[in-house]
């Protein structure tokens, strides 16, 4: 019996694009000790553990925590491969670590680099264990995990007003947007992502969980390169910050449509 250890620190979008990597690990025992808040996108692959309560992050690391590694036969870690202090610690311990982000300079898609990273076959399309049951409004989440990859909110708005169905607005605990819903955790969102016809949103991790629920998704790039980051996925379209409201809510549309054919 393989016993398997994935430490995988890192934001939503992250983790999503990584999981097809992820369930190519899975082992006869898998545990993974990730960011709590990712914990529910993982719960499928096994064992979770909030990262921050193992204790892997002390600077010296204490002997239970050590005892706990040694019980795995392998540790894929994304966790401390540029802290030569933490690879020393455990220099004798079964672990392979592996960069954590694809370099900026990269034409491969980040779920590529991911699977290529543990010897995985390529394009994997990162997906959840998640219903589909389409209630016929769009999801809009203007925001994203940094301001500069944000289409201005008006935009947003401007393409709300174009839309041939209701909108439901989606915002995180602190971003400021009146009525938009709100969830704590990210099984309950994603669980009420399933339910829409159509989801718009920046390069963000809540545009990465839409798509993994296999919700079908615009998602508005600007700086960053939708060549490794976009959302994956055949129900995915990627529209760019210079369109018109227009353009962006025509394909909106045009994609809410093919779904109900």
């Amino acid at each position: 019996m393989t016993r398997r250890l994935i430490l995988r620190p890192g934001a939503i979008g992250d983790t999503i694009v990584s999981l097809p990597a992820l369930e190519s690990l899975r082992a006869d025992y898998t545990e993974i000790w990730a960011p709590s808040a990712n914990l529910p996108l993982l719960q499928h692959l096994g064992t979770t553990r909030p990262l921050v309560s193992t204790g892997i992050d002390a600077l010296r690391l204490a002997q239970p925590v050590r005892d706990r590694l040694a019980q795995f036969d392998d540790i894929v870690s994304w966790y401390g491969a540029n802290r030569d202090d933490f690879r020393a610690q455990v220099a004798n311990l079964p672990f392979r670590f592996f960069t954590a982000l694809p370099p900026q300079d990269s034409s491969v898609h980040a779920a590529d680099f991911y699977l290529e990273q543990v010897g995985a076959p390529l394009g994997a399309v990162p997906r959840l264990p998640m219903p589909r049951t389409p209630q016929g409004f769009a999801v809009i989440h203007p925001f994203s995990g940094g301001k500069t990859k944000n289409w201005p909110l008006e935009r947003f708005h401007d393409v709300a007003g174009l839309l041939p169905m209701p909108v439901r607005w989606c915002a995180g605990p602190d971003e400021p947007l009146e009525f938009a819903c709100r969830f704590n955790d990210l099984g309950a969102l994603a669980r009420w992502l399933a339910t829409a016809s159509v989801y718009v949103g920046n390069d963000s991790g809540i545009s990465h969980l839409a798509a993994a629920c296999g919700v079908p998704v615009v998602a508005v790039f600007g700086p960053t390169n939708p060549a490794i980051w976009a959302p994956r996925g055949d129900r995915v379209r990627i529209a760019n910050w210079d369109w018109p409201p227009e353009r962006v809510a025509g394909v909106v549309t045009a994609l809410a449509e093919n779904q109900c054919l």
